[in-house]
């Protein structure tokens, strides 16, 4: 058997896990990185890049439908799936392949293949051949798609957001179960490319906002647009000859049953923790069994042990794994001087149209006592019309304390952009006054936000919360 001695032991070669190595070598920390499964990140395998690559093609597709809106008429036109899921394919392979090659050209000796699991805090064992002793631990092992229960018994027919990205040929119809970011921006490209979709969910819960009016908007245009079944129960799911035959009830106790090609399981993902054995670890766990971690530090409790990226379950977006393993790596070479860090703005966006994106503070989380919203209505302004994309609500949110920007929920055109800039705004901890003096140009959807900030900064003047000097000209009215 084999044995080696490091500073830092990495599990994953993820994102998390690639920048938690950079940090080691940032101090000049040992380390040691360990994958059991091939290189490439989520995001450039299953997810963010090949499921763009997919919503590019419907957005093709559904501006060439909607061109009579333009008087622009198109005949015989058809969408090709071979065509469009090898462009998928092709240039996913391409995405991952920039990913594979930097990660090879890690030094050899440093790059273990195997399953690792813990004999205790420091000590891993990967596969049956090599002994791991570290200083310190940082698992970045990422998530797996989770299957509802009423689909386990089908579960080797059902498809996944992993291998959705696979399939030859885009299916006659689909039934996608969950209405999250993943659900609706897989099954909306689909239903814009032809496929016949139908929406699934238990609950009432549609995309990822938590303020009631955003999300009564998104329910009122994802409604007009999507076949939804939401609050409806699957009661039976079997593998027919054409495909799943699904079974359901309504909320008005209503029986219904359709066969579907494809059934997608969009309901969420879970931490990859199984086989870990971290039961030999002094790292504590929730009544999931999965770590529990502080977000600002990623210590797993007083434990030499750190989790970063999805399976630490904080802000499953690749954006925050680069973050988290960076602090992690930083961290775990530096224990025990761990560092608290102060975490950036969130930001999380779905490719939806409208899109969707959530800023900050969540709704949920503002003290009512202490926060004036701003919105705005992008139903009828000016650019969003021109383009006849106008649909949409953003509320803006902010601290009566300080009249500092604080969150926002965004339902509208273009909004991954706007959402940029108040993630911005909202990091260099920016004054409503000051973000309604910024320069807006005409005619852009960027104006929407300077209503909305009019709106908000009138209110803050109203309160009497800020100092009328601090709005100049009155910014508010």
């Amino acid at each position: 058997m084999n044995k080696v001695s490091t500073d830092v032991a990495i599990i994953g070669a993820g994102t998390a896990g690639l920048n938690a190595r950079r940090e080691c070598d940032k101090t000049g920390a040992d380390w040691v990185l360990i994958e059991s499964g091939p290189y490439g990140t989520t995001c450039a395998r299953v997810g963010c890049m090949p499921s763009k690559l997919l919503i590019a093609a419907a957005e093709n597709a559904h501006e060439i439908e909607r061109g009579t809106t333009f008087g622009i008429e198109v005949d015989d036109w058809h969408v090709d799936g071979e065509a469009v899921m090898q462009r998928v394919q092709s240039e996913r392979d391409r995405f991952v392949g920039f990913v594979v090659d930097s990660t090879e050209e890690l030094p050899e000796e440093r790059r273990l293949r195997g399953h690792a699991r813990f004999i205790d805090d420091t000590t891993l064992m990967v596969g049956d051949h090599t002994r791991v002793e570290a200083d310190t631990v940082v698992v970045a092992t990422g998530s797996t798609p989770w299957i509802p229960p009423q689909l386990r018994d089908i579960e080797q027919q059902v498809i996944t957001s992993d291998d959705i990205f696979e399939m030859p040929d885009l299916p006659e119809s689909m039934a996608v179960v969950g209405t999250g970011i993943i659900g609706l921006e897989l099954g909306q490209a689909m239903h814009r490319l032809g496929v016949d979709v139908e929406f699934f969910n238990p609950y009432d819960e549609l995309g990822p906002f938590r303020d009631p009016d955003v999300s009564q908007k998104a329910h009122q245009s994802f409604g007009r647009q999507l076949t939804l079944h939401l609050k409806t129960e699957i009661t039976d799911a079997r593998v027919v000859d054409s495909g799943i035959h699904l079974q359901w009830v309504n909320i008005n106790g209503d029986e219904h049953e359709k066969t579907f090609q494809k059934v997608l399981a969009a309901a969420g993902r879970r931490a990859n923790v199984a086989g870990l054995d971290l039961e030999n670890t002094s790292v504590p766990l929730d009544d999931n069994d999965e770590p529990i971690t502080d977000p600002r530090t990623l210590q797993a409790g007083d434990a030499p042990v750190f989790f970063a990226g999805d399976v630490a379950g904080h802000r499953p977006l690749l954006h925050e794994a680069s973050d988290e393993g960076s602090i992690a790596g930083s961290n775990a070479a530096a224990y025990p001087n761990v560092e608290a860090r102060i975490r950036k703005p969130h930001l999380a966006i779905a490719f939806t149209e409208p899109q969707m994106a959530i800023v900050g503070a969540r709704f949920d989380t503002l003290d009512p006592e202490t926060t004036e919203i701003g919105a705005v209505s992008y139903d009828n302004q000016g650019r969003s019309r021109v383009m006849a994309v106008n649909e949409g609500l953003v509320r803006l949110y902010a601290d009566t304390s300080n009249c500092q920007l604080v969150g926002a929920e965004m339902f509208g055109p273009r909004v991954e952009h706007m959402a940029h800039l108040l993630a911005w705004a909202i990091h260099e901890e920016q004054k409503v006054h000051t973000l309604v003096s910024r320069p807006f140009y005409h005619p852009v959807v960027e104006e929407g936000l300077r209503t909305a900030l009019r709106d908000l900064a009138k209110k803050l003047r109203v309160t009497g919360h800020c100092p009328p000097e601090s709005f100049g000209e009155s910014p508010g009215d």
